[in-house]
């Protein structure tokens, strides 16, 4: 199980950083969109399909922004 979080606390690359940002922002948006919206999204979807997308994209933002800190910078020997 070290083996797997050996590179959590290292610097993560900035295209993961970014990555994972964007998939924050992303899940965050479109959670806080259908929360505001959720009773007009309830007259075209039933209230269970507006959970599960809320609950779908408040969890990849979450656990996308999470998995990014497994990636570590390569030092190169050149």
């Amino acid at each position: 199980m070290k083996k797997v979080f050996k590179n959590y606390y290292k610097p993560t690359p900035a295209k993961f950083r970014k990555l994972g940002d964007a998939l924050l922002a992303v899940g965050t948006a479109v959670t806080a969109g259908a929360l505001m919206e959720f009773y007009k999204l309830e007259k075209v979807f039933t209230a269970k399909e507006v959970r599960v997308v809320m609950v779908t994209a408040l969890a990849f933002g979450v656990i996308g922004k999470f998995l990014t800190n497994f990636f570590a910078e390569t030092k190169s020997n050149a």
